[in-house]
C-alpha cells in the first residue's frame, strides 16, 4: 500500500499542483454572511447578496476528477460547512425627551458621550429558550428550571443584530411631554391637600401622545424606547403612572352613591379625551441599519406636532379648571366606559351595576410603561416606584433602579458660597466632634484640619467653572498649614511629630487643589459616566425584556388555524352556557389577540359537570392537594396560609387517562394546518389554585385554568409597599398567559435567560404594561410587541429546524470520502475485481492498480456530477430563503415572512433527501450472487442451541395466574 502511494504521488503531484481550478479561494463562503465576525456584524444590502454564487456546480474537464479527489470529500469539494449562527436585523430607535440642556437638572446629552457609552451595549446576543420551571416549596425562593433535553438548544443558532438608532427631542417636544403631566396628572389621594402629595398621571392619555408622536415621526417600523428627562414641577414633586382609578378614588366611588347613579344613566360620550390630529413628517426615510447612529432634531422638524399638541392640551386644560372631584372621577369613568381599554371597561361595567366594587382594584403607579404598539417609555423623574415579590425572590425593583438624574448629576452641581459655608462648618463639626474633651497633641489637630480641607477641596473646589471665594481663602491657609508643618521638622519636637509631619508634608506636595489652571470637571464626568453606564444597562433591559425576550423551552410552529377546545368543569350540572360564572366574551377576545392576521381562530364550547362523569370527578379528586405556605407579609407580618390547589402533574396525568371518554372528544386536526388548544377550566366554590401559586398554567398538550369565587386574594407580590390583590373570580388574565405560552412559548416578562447562571433569572423592572404578562397592570391587551415576539418564535423555530437538517445533511456529505486512497476501500463497489492483498506483488500489477484507481476515481467523480446540479441547486434554495426571511424580519414584516415557512421546510427536507440520494448513489448496496450460503458447525454448535432453548423455556413457561389488586 505505501508503494502504491508513492506511485500515486509521482504520478499524480505534478498535475494537481498546476491544475487550475474554477472555484473561488476556500475563505469565501456562503457561510460568510452566517458566520459574522466582528468587522462585518450588520446586515446591508452587500452582505445580503453577495455571496449567492458561491456555491456552483464544478464545469465538467480533465481536471475535474483531480479536483474531487483532492477535496477529500464531498463537503469540502462543494465548500460547504455546517451552519454555527445566523442573524436577524432588529432595528431600534432610542428617543431621548429632556436632555437638550433644558429638562431635569439642566443635563445636556452629547452625541459623542452618547455613542461611547451605547456603542458598549451587546448589540448581538443569541436568541434564548427558558427550560421547564419546576415547582417549588413557596414562590420565595430562586427559581428552579429543568436542564434535561431539549427539542431545541437553549442557545439558539439564531442571534438578535440590534441597529441602534439615538434621535434627540429639541426642547419644545420636551415642552409638550411636561405640559402633558401637568395637565393629565390628579391627585393620588382625593383626601390629601398638600403640595407634597402623590400624583398620578393618566396614562391613558399619555398613550394617545406618545402614538401620536410615532405617527408623526413614522417610526412604527422599528422598536422605539423613549427616555423623558422632565423638568421637576415643584407644585408635582412626586408623581407616576396610572391606568384607572387609584384606591382613594375607588372608595370615594363605593361611598357616593349618587355618583354611582350619575355615572349609570350618563350615555354622553366625555369631552376630556386627547383628541390630536394625526399628522406626518417623517424623520428618515428608512431605518440606518447601522450599529450606532445620531440625529437630532430642530424645531423647525416637530413644530407643527408640537403646536397641535399645545392646542389640545390646553383644551383639556380649561375642561378640568376648577372642576371637583365628583365631575373629575366621573369624567375619568366615563373615558374608561367609552374608551378602548375593553378589559378595564368591562370590570367597571360589572361593578356599577352590583354597586359592590369588591373586584375592582387600583393599578400600580409606575415610572416605565410599554405601550400597545412598538413603543415603550421610561420617565427618570417619575417614582421612584417599587414592585416585585413582597418578600425574598431577586431582581426586584427598587427605588434605585433606574439611573436618577438628581441624584447623580444633581448631586455634583455647584454649590453657591452660602451653602459652601455650611458644608465646610458641618465637616469641621462632625470631623473634630471626635476629639471630645481629652487633650490632643498638636500635630494631631492640624492633620485633621487638612484632612477636612482636603475632602471639602475636591468636592466643591477642585475643577469649578466659577471659583469660590471660600475656596481662596483655604488656599491661603494650606500655605500657613504648611509652614506650620516645616516648622515641626526641627529637633524640637520628637520622633513621632516629625514622622507624621513629613507624611503630611508629602501629600500636599502633589495636591493641586486650589489652582488656577483649568481642570477637566472630575467629579461631574465621574458623576455623568455613573448615570450613562446605568442607562445603557437599563436600556440593554429594554432589549433583553421587552424587545427580544427569552421564550420556553420548545418547538413552536405556524398553524393557519388555532382550535381552542374550552371545557368548563362545574361541580353541578349547569343548563346553559350562558348561565357560567364566566365573561366569555373577555375570555375569547383574549386568546384571538394572540392570532396573527394571517391565523384564523375558532372556539369550540363544552360544558362538564363532576357530578355526572365518575371518571373525571375521580380525576379532580385526586389532583386536589393541599399545602402549608409560610408567607412574610409586606408590613413584616409572619402569616401561614393553607393553600388548595390542584396538581399540575396529577390532573394531566388523569386527563390523559380519561381522554377516550366521550365527553373529551373533541373535534380532531386533520393536517399540520390547524392546532388544537383543549383548555380545561375548572369553576369551584371554595378558593382553588394550581400548584399553589397559580391561577392557570400551560402543560405540553393543555392548559388548566381555575375559578374560585374569592375577590380579593392577597398574593405573594407587592407594588410601592402594598400588597398585590387578585381577583379569583375573573381568571382571564391568567388563562390568556398560559394560552400564549402553550402556543408561542410567551413568558412573563420578568424572566429571562442568563448566560452566566446559565438558568433563568428574575428582572421585575419591565414587568408593566396594559399587557397580561405584566403584575402592575390587570390588563390583558396584547401589546405588538408580544405579536411580534409569537411570529419571530414561529420563525426562529424553522429557522433552526432547517439549520438542523442542514447541518446533519452536511456532516453526512462530510463522512463521503472522495479521495484516491479512500477509494482503496471501494474497489468492489465500484466494480473493480482485484484482489489487494495483491496490489504490492509486482510492478506490472502496480501498474494495474494505478489503471483501476483512476478508472475508480473517474467513475466515482461521473456518478456524483449527476447528482451534483440538483444537490447545489436545492442547496442554494435553502440558503436564498434563510437571506429573504431574515430581511423581511429586519422589516418588522413578520406575516410576510411566516408564508415562506412552509417552502423552507419543503427545501430543507428536499435537500436533505438528495443528500441521501447522492450518498446512495455513491454507495450502492451489493447483494450476494450465491443463492447457498454456508455456515459452519463445530463442536460449541450444539451447546450453544441447547442453552438457548433452556432460556426460552424459562422465560416463556407458563406461571400462576396472581389476582389483581387496584
Amino acid at each position: 500500500m505505501v508503494w502504491c502511494y508513492g506511485i500515486l504521488h509521482q504520478v499524480l503531484a505534478p498535475v494537481l499542483q498546476g491544475a487550475p481550478t474554477h472555484r473561488k479561494s476556500a475563505m469565501s463562503s456562503v457561510f460568510s454572511l452566517f458566520n459574522l465576525k466582528e468587522k462585518s456584524r450588520f446586515w446591508t444590502e452587500s452582505v445580503i447578496h453577495g455571496d449567492f454564487d458561491d456555491l456552483e456546480t464544478s464545469s465538467p474537464g480533465k481536471n475535474g476528477a483531480l479536483n474531487y479527489s483532492r477535496a477529500g470529500n464531498i463537503a469540502n469539494y462543494l465548500r460547504l460547512q455546517e451552519v454555527d449562527s445566523m442573524y436577524l436585523p432588529v432595528p431600534v430607535n432610542f428617543i431621548f425627551i429632556g436632555f437638550e440642556g433644558k429638562g431635569n437638572e439642566a443635563f445636556r446629552l452629547q452625541p459623542e458621550e452618547i455613542e461611547r457609552w451605547f456603542s458598549k451595549i451587546d448589540h448581538i446576543f443569541e436568541h434564548t429558550r427558558v427550560p421547564q420551571i419546576e415547582e417549588v416549596l413557596n414562590p420565595f425562593y430562586k427559581i428552579n428550571v429543568d436542564k434535561g433535553n431539549h427539542h431545541l438548544p437553549t442557545l439558539s443558532h439564531i442571534n438578535y443584530n440590534f441597529s441602534v438608532h439615538a434621535i434627540q427631542m429639541n426642547e419644545k417636544v420636551a415642552s409638550v411631554f411636561e405640559h402633558a403631566i401637568a395637565i393629565l396628572s390628579r391627585k393620588d389621594d382625593v383626601s390629601v391637600d398638600d403640595k407634597d402629595a402623590l400624583w398620578q398621571v393618566d396614562l391613558d392619555m399619555m398613550e394617545v401622545l406618545f402614538d401620536s408622536l410615532v405617527e408623526y415621526l413614522q417610526i412604527g417600523n422599528a422598536y422605539n424606547v423613549f427616555i423623558l428627562n422632565p423638568r421637576h414641577d415643584v407644585n408635582r414633586s412626586r408623581y407616576g403612572y396610572r391606568r384607572g382609578l387609584s384606591e382613594s378614588e375607588i372608595d370615594f366611588l363605593k361611598q357616593n352613591t349618587s355618583l354611582q347613579a350619575k355615572i349609570r344613566d350618563s350615555g354622553k360620550i366625555p369631552e376630556s379625551t386627547l383628541a390630536i390630529e394625526k399628522i406626518q413628517n417623517p424623520i428618515y426615510q428608512r431605518h440606518p441599519m447601522v450599529k450606532f447612529s445620531w440625529t437630532t432634531t430642530d424645531e423647525s422638524h416637530t413644530g407643527e406636532w408640537s403646536d397641535r399638541c399645545s392646542e389640545a392640551l390646553n383644551g383639556i386644560q380649561k375642561m378640568y379648571q376648577g372642576k371637583d372631584t365628583d365631575y373629575i372621577i366621573q369624567s375619568k369613568i366615563l373615558q374608561v366606559l367609552h374608551g378602548k381599554s375593553e378589559d378595564l371597561k368591562l370590570v367597571l361595567e360589572k361593578e356599577l351595576k352590583t354597586g359592590d366594587f369588591s373586584g375592582l382594584h387600583a393599578e400600580c403607579l409606575t415610572d416605565t410603561w410599554i405601550g400597545k404598539d412598538r413603543w415603550v417609555f421610561v420617565d427618570l423623574s417619575a417614582g421612584p416606584c417599587t414592585w416585585g415579590p413582597a418578600v425574598g425572590g431577586q431582581g426586584v425593583r427598587t427605588e434605585q433602579s433606574l439611573p436618577n438624574v438628581t441624584k447623580t448629576i444633581g448631586a455634583v452641581a455647584e454649590i453657591s458660597e452660602e451653602e459652601a459655608e455650611d458644608r465646610l462648618q458641618d465637616a469641621i463639626q462632625e470631623r473634630f466632634a471626635v476629639f471630645g474633651d481629652r487633650e490632643h497633641e498638636a500635630i494631631d489637630i492640624l492633620l485633621a484640619e487638612i484632612d477636612i480641607y482636603e475632602l471639602f477641596a475636591f468636592k466643591h473646589c477642585k475643577g469649578r467653572k466659577v471659583k469660590l471665594a471660600l475656596c481662596e481663602e483655604l488656599d491661603e491657609r494650606m500655605r500657613e498649614l504648611n509652614n506650620e508643618l516645616q516648622s515641626m521638622e526641627g529637633d524640637a519636637y520628637d520622633e513621632n511629630h516629625r514622622r507624621k509631619a513629613v507624611d503630611a508634608l508629602r501629600r500636599m506636595e502633589s495636591w493641586n487643589l486650589f489652582s488656577d489652571t483649568i481642570e477637566e470637571f472630575q467629579n461631574y464626568t465621574v458623576a455623568r459616566d455613573n448615570f450613562l453606564s446605568h442607562l445603557g444597562s437599563t436600556l440593554w433591559g429594554s432589549m433583553r425584556h421587552v424587545i427580544a425576550p427569552s421564550v420556553a423551552d420548545g418547538a413552536f410552529h405556524f398553524y393557519e388555524q388555532i382550535s381552542y377546545q374550552l371545557y368548563f368543569i362545574t361541580q353541578d350540572k349547569v343548563k346553559n352556557i350562558k348561565h357560567l360564572p364566566v365573561d366569555l366574551r373577555a375570555l375569547m377576545d383574549g386568546l384571538s389577540a394572540l392570532s396573527l392576521p394571517s391565523q384564523k381562530v375558532m372556539f369550540s364550547q363544552h360544558m362538564l359537570a363532576l357530578a355526572d362523569d365518575p371518571a373525571l370527578a375521580m380525576a379532580f379528586s385526586v389532583a386536589r392537594r393541599a399545602a402549608a405556605v409560610p408567607m412574610l407579609l409586606v408590613n413584616g407580618t409572619y402569616k401561614k396560609t393553607i393553600s388548595n390547589y390542584l396538581d399540575s402533574s396529577i390532573i394531566q396525568r388523569q386527563l390523559q387517562r380519561v381522554s377516550d371518554h366521550s365527553t373529551l372528544k373533541g373535534q380532531q386536526a386533520n393536517s399540520r394546518s390547524m392546532l388544537e388548544i383543549p383548555i380545561f377550566w375548572f369553576i369551584h366554590g371554595d378558593t382553588l389554585l394550581v400548584d399553589k401559586q397559580y391561577q392557570a398554567k400551560a402543560l405540553s398538550d393543555m392548559v388548566i385554568v381555575v375559578q374560585s369565587e374569592s375577590s380579593s386574594w392577597e398574593s405573594y407580590l407587592q407594588c410601592n409597599g402594598r400588597s398585590l390583590l387578585l381577583d379569583l373570580r375573573r381568571p382571564v388574565k391568567a388563562a390568556v398567559v398560559a394560552a400564549a405560552e402553550h402556543l408561542a412559548g410567551l413568558l412573563p416578562l420578568h424572566l429571562v435567560y442568563s448566560h452566566a447562571h446559565e438558568t433563568a433569572i428574575e428582572d421585575w423592572i419591565w414587568s408593566v404594561g396594559c399587557n397580561p404578562f405584566s403584575i402592575t397592570s390587570q390588563g390583558w391587551r396584547i401589546s405588538q410587541f408580544h405579536l411580534d415576539t409569537i411570529a419571530r418564535n414561529y420563525i426562529i423555530t424553522s429557522l433552526e429546524e432547517s439549520v438542523q437538517l442542514v447541518n446533519s445533511a452536511v456532516h453526512r456529505l462530510v463522512s463521503v470520502q472522495t479521495s484516491i486512497l479512500a477509494m482503496i476501500a471501494n474497489l468492489t463497489v465500484l466494480g473493480t475485481n482485484s484482489n489487494k492483498s495483491q496490489i504490492t506483488q509486482s510492478d506490472s500489477q502496480g501498474d494495474s492498480m494505478l489503471w483501476h484507481l483512476t478508472q475508480a476515481a473517474q467513475k466515482s467523480f461521473k456518478l456524483f456530477q449527476s447528482q451534483e446540479r440538483d444537490l447545489v441547486n436545492k442547496y442554494n434554495l435553502v440558503v436564498g430563503l434563510w437571506k429573504r426571511i431574515a430581511t423581511i424580519s429586519g422589516e418588522l414584516r413578520y406575516v410576510d415572512a411566516l408564508r415562506l415557512l412552509y417552502t423552507l421546510d419543503d427545501a430543507s427536507r428536499s435537500f436533505a433527501q438528495q443528500v441521501n440520494t447522492t450518498i446512495a448513489v455513491l454507495h450502492p448496496i451489493n447483494c450476494t450472487k450465491d443463492r447457498k450460503v454456508e455456515v459452519e458447525f463445530d463442536m460449541t454448535t450444539i451447546p450453544a442451541f441447547l442453552v438457548v432453548l433452556l432460556i426460552l423455556w424459562l422465560v416463556l413457561r407458563p406461571r400462576r395466574a396472581k389476582p389483581k389488586i387496584n
